[in-house]
C-alpha cells in the first residue's frame, strides 16, 4: 500500500468545514458533490480510496499540509470535528494527554485516584510511558488542583482537565 499524496487529496476531493466532498465518480454509490466516507462507531469518519480505509481527519491534515504525521490530535477532543484549525500533529504521548476523563473514573477528577485504604487521595500522571507521583492528598479539591497543575506544567497545550 502506497500513502495518499497531497496531490491526489486535492485532485479526488474538496474541503468545506470539516468535510471532504467527491471531485470525482469514485464508485457507483458515489456521485460528484457527496460528502466522502461513512462513520465508524467511535464517531470517526472513514473514506475509502482505492480499496483501502482512511481515517477523514488524517486526509484533511495531508491535504492542508503536505505531510502525514504518525499521530494527528483533534483539539476539542471531538472526533467528528476534522476542521482543519482543530487538527494538530502530536507524538501517542500528547494525544493520550488530551484524553477526556475514562468512563470507570471513580474520583471524578483526572489523574486522580483513591489510596488502597479508600481515606486518600493519589495524583499520578503518566509520563513518557513512566508513572510520576505528585502526593497523596486528604482532600480530593487540593489532589485535584494538583493534578491540573501537573498537567498544564507536563502535558503544556495537550492538558485537558476533564
Amino acid at each position: 500500500m502506497s500513502l495518499p499524496t497531497q496531490q491526489l487529496m486535492h485532485e479526488l476531493f474538496d474541503y468545506h468545514d470539516g468535510d471532504l466532498y467527491w471531485k470525482v465518480k469514485s464508485s457507483t454509490k458515489v456521485s460528484i458533490g457527496d460528502k466522502a466516507g461513512s462513520v465508524t462507531a467511535k464517531g470517526y469518519r472513514q473514506i475509502s480510496i482505492k480499496g483501502w480505509l482512511y481515517l477523514a481527519h488524517r486526509l484533511i491534515y495531508l491535504m492542508h499540509h503536505g505531510d502525514l504525521p504518525w499521530c494527528i490530535d483533534h483539539i476539542d477532543g471531538n472526533p467528528s470535528n476534522n476542521r482543519i484549525e482543530n487538527l494538530r500533529a502530536a507524538t501517542l504521548t500528547e494525544n493520550m494527554a488530551n484524553r477526556p476523563i475514562n468512563s470507570n473514573n471513580t474520583s471524578g477528577f483526572k489523574n486522580v485516584y483513591k489510596s488502597k485504604n479508600g481515606k486518600k487521595w493519589i495524583v499520578v500522571l503518566k509520563l513518557k510511558d513512566k508513572q510520576k507521583y505528585f502526593g497523596t492528598y486528604d482532600d480530593i479539591e487540593l489532589a485535584s488542583l494538583v493534578a491540573t497543575e501537573a498537567r498544564a506544567k507536563y502535558h503544556k497545550e495537550f492538558a485537558r482537565d476533564e
